[in-house]
């Protein structure tokens, strides 16, 4: 791990203020119904949640977009929503918010990505997905890459969020990664097994071991394996970084020239690991993008990651906490 003095810290967290992040990528509407179970339903053999409140919040690339904003950058969400209500919420939230709307897509042919979660005694209940994985036709790429050519020279950094819902098809990752490159932007994945080998040459490749496993056909068992697996990305992938997730092993960080680096797990109580992809890419395009390394970088995303899995639900991460908690944490570093 890399040592972080506390002048360090303040220096990354106050170069936070104001960078402008691209996330392009699906965007979705989570909702929440919370109560109570009582009883098991006369119907069938169900718990009946009786409910107590009722919540609407930003997820999946949404979601990354309002982590970026609790650390106190600037989101521009990229991406597709239809024309139905659950793409009216969205859009409220993240004008309410105070996101720039204008790389929200509307295409009338397909549903806004909608999950609603519902949760009693902060336990996960059941989740409901209302979606379409169709990819997204040309012409809506083509609207995507327009706003992103006209933004790119104020970006600080992109973050690339993949759920495997269509927005980012080989195409269009093609163009966004080329035109990231000419640039000169750091860009950040959070890859799904669909296109998973199509995000070449970019800055940070951060999979998770379950995504891993599939996308290369092995069991991530032990270090060794692990250790394989994370070079066979880097070599394939031609990717300058590659910070693989754990879970409660930590993270694995691969660097150009074999460099490998071990985080051991900050969750310290596990309430909820829903979202925690979302903080972990967004805290490490923030850090990058506010003249952190690498080390740097996945050093704090591994802190923010653990600090968002004790929450029930999907939230992002909060900034002075995240602070407070690495400063806490590394007390062996001087003041």
């Amino acid at each position: 791990m890399t040592t972080l003095t506390k002048q360090r810290l303040e220096k990354l967290f106050s170069g936070f203020a104001g960078k402008r992040i691209a996330i392009i990528g699906d965007l979705m509407l989570d909702r929440y119904y919370w109560g109570h179970v009582g009883r098991i339903s006369p119907e069938a053999p169900v718990p009946v949640v009786e409910v107590e409140s009722e919540s609407t919040r930003l997820g999946g690339a949404a979601n990354v977009a309002h982590n970026v904003a609790s650390l106190g950058g600037v989101p521009l969400l990229m991406g597709v929503i239809g024309n139905d209500g659950g793409g009216v919420q969205l859009r409220k939230i993240v004008e309410s918010s105070g996101f720039p709307t204008d790389g929200v897509v509307i295409d009338s042919s397909r549903p806004t990505t909608v999950k609603t979660r519902v949760i009693a005694h902060h336990q996960h209940v059941v989740r409901i997905d209302n979606e379409t994985k169709e990819e997204i036709s040309s012409s809506i790429q083509r609207r995507v890459v327009a706003v992103l050519e006209k933004e790119l020279e104020a970006l600080d950094g992109i973050i690339l969020q993949d759920y495997n819902k269509g927005v980012l098809v080989k195409n269009l990752i093609t163009e966004i990664v080329g035109l990231a490159k000419k640039g000169g932007k750091a860009i950040a994945v959070d890859p799904k097994f669909n296109n998973f080998f199509e995000y070449k040459n970019v800055t940070i490749f951060k999979p998770n071991r379950k995504e891993t496993e599939e996308a290369l056909g092995c069991r991530l068992n032990e270090w060794e394996s692990i250790d394989k697996a994370g070079k066979e990305m880097l070599r394939r992938l031609q990717a300058e970084n590659v910070l693989l997730t754990l879970g409660e092993k930590g993270m694995s960080l691969f660097e150009r020239g074999d460099q490998v680096t071990h985080l051991p797990t900050r969750a310290i109580h596990i309430a909820d690991v829903s979202g925690a992809g979302d903080t972990v890419v967004s805290t490490l395009a923030m850090v990058l993008a506010s003249g952190g390394n690498i080390k740097e970088a996945a050093t704090l995303a591994n802190f923010a990651g653990g600090i968002v899995c004790g929450e029930v639900g999907i939230v992002p991460v909060d900034k002075q906490v995240l602070f407070d908690t690495v400063a806490a944490q590394m007390n062996h570093v001087p003041n």
